[in-house]
């Protein structure tokens, strides 16, 4: 494997891949960031360099990657739109590229890969029996890591729980508990009552891959690590813990509402993002968290953010967090 620090993130304009291109630059890797476009123009910007290509364009990654030998995969189709026909085909491209480089693949995992046979507790080596399309998606995308891990790349997978963050884009937090670009008068829960459910901060995510990165000589060829996030054992601490965190900057204290799972039924055939959310409703039915053991192994600790400092960067980030609340208006 290279030993150089050149990095190529796919997916940089988003929540995960853009966090951990940030935070590699920080940690001094040289990040080259494929940038959707129509040319192949190359722009340097915020300490990193901008190439225009495709990840659908096994020629565009190809030459992005060359001499590079870390490769993240954080790219997924804009608004979920064609995800099942998209997804595979652009890991296929990242494998190509990491084969050729001899690099290591990093990709962000989630727990859609396991079904309910596996819960409450995941671990590692824990059985991936899906039963969702997304999961079988998943599966194989996992599967594929692991053959070309026997074909001259090297893998890590980092699995978490549902992102949330200044800039998480298509996440549970953003379009389900709050609504990006408004003041906080309602804080939704999705999940029924009493059944908990992990979150992953963003920033956590990423320092933990960098954190990684930093061992991946020791590492096997394909790695896979869990963490645990923020555990919300009975489903109402997150929302709980927005209300303080909006009530001690503004003053006012928003009311807890449960999710609105009808009208996302109504407007699935309509919205794409929306039949993504309402597939995964089964893991807010039971409780789902993730063993950290093996990761805590390795580094020593996992990087975690305290609960409100990390809502409180996640509202700011969405917009929906200001220091002077708007005087109600009253008829």
């Amino acid at each position: 494997m290279a030993a150089n620090r050149n990095v190529l993130v796919l997916g940089a304009t988003g929540g995960i891949g853009g966090e951990v291109a940030r935070q590699l630059r920080d940690a001094g890797w040289r990040v080259r960031a494929l940038k959707r476009g129509t040319n192949a123009s190359v722009e340097h910007k915020d300490g990193m360099t901008w190439v225009g290509g495709d990840a659908l364009n096994r020629q565009d990654v190809l030459d992005a990657a060359a001499d590079c030998s870390v490769i993240v995969h954080a790219v997924n189709p804009p608004g979920y739109r064609r995800w099942s026909e998209l997804v595979l085909p652009m890991l296929d491209n990242t494998i190509a590229a990491a084969i050729a480089e001899n690099a290591t693949i990093v990709l962000p995992g989630t727990i859609y890969n396991y079904g309910p046979d596996a819960f409450p507790v995941l671990t590692e080596t824990s059985a991936q029996h899906p039963v969702t399309r997304k999961g079988a998606i998943r599966v194989e995308l996992e599967r594929r890591l692991l053959e070309a891990s026997h074909r001259g790349a090297r893998v890590l997978i980092v699995r978490a729980g549902d992102f949330f963050g200044p800039k998480a884009g298509n996440s549970w937090f953003s379009q389900g508990l709050v609504k990006p670009g408004q003041p906080v008068k309602t804080a939704s829960n999705p999940g029924d009552h009493g059944v908990g459910h992990q979150w992953s901060y963003l920033p956590d995510v990423a320092r933990t891959m960098v954190e990684l990165l930093a061992r991946r000589d020791t590492l096997d060829d394909f790695a896979a690590f869990h963490m645990a996030g923020h555990w919300d054992a009975d489903g109402t601490q997150m929302t709980t813990a927005i209300q303080r965190v909006v009530g001690r900057i503004t003053g006012f204290n928003p009311r807890r509402s449960a999710f609105p799972w009808w009208l996302l039924t109504l407007a699935s055939p309509f919205v794409a993002t929306f039949r993504e959310l309402r597939e995964m409703r089964y893991l807010w039915r039971t409780p789902v968290r993730m063993d950290n053991a093996r990761l805590t192994a390795v580094l020593g600790h996992e990087p975690h953010t305290p609960l409100d400092e990390a809502i409180e960067a996640t509202l700011v980030g969405l917009g929906c967090l200001t220091r002077v609340w708007p005087t109600p208006v009253t008829a």
